[in-house]
């Protein structure tokens, strides 16, 4: 009986493996609409003019929003582990 050898040899780099993979994609668009929505609820909340807000806040606005966007789709509810 004779076997062949398998050779798998990877397709791409790492980050184009990544970008076919359809949850990091669905990560990446949750994590750029919770970033716009936390630019969005501090612009409203805010209620005053862009070039007035500091630019640290609205930092960290963008950053709890991208947070939310990436914690909806990698916590263990969204992935039916609950």
């Amino acid at each position: 009986m004779e076997f062949k050898k398998l050779e798998i040899k990877e397709e791409g780099n790492w980050i184009q493996r990544k970008l076919r993979n359809p949850h990091f994609r669905k990560t990446l668009i949750y994590m750029a609409v919770g970033a716009v929505g936390g630019f969005i609820f501090y612009y409203v909340s805010e209620g005053m003019s862009r070039d007035v807000m500091p630019m640290g806040d609205i930092i960290q606005s963008i950053g709890v929003g991208a947070f939310l966007g990436f914690f909806v789709t990698n916590s263990p509810c969204a992935r039916g582990r609950c």
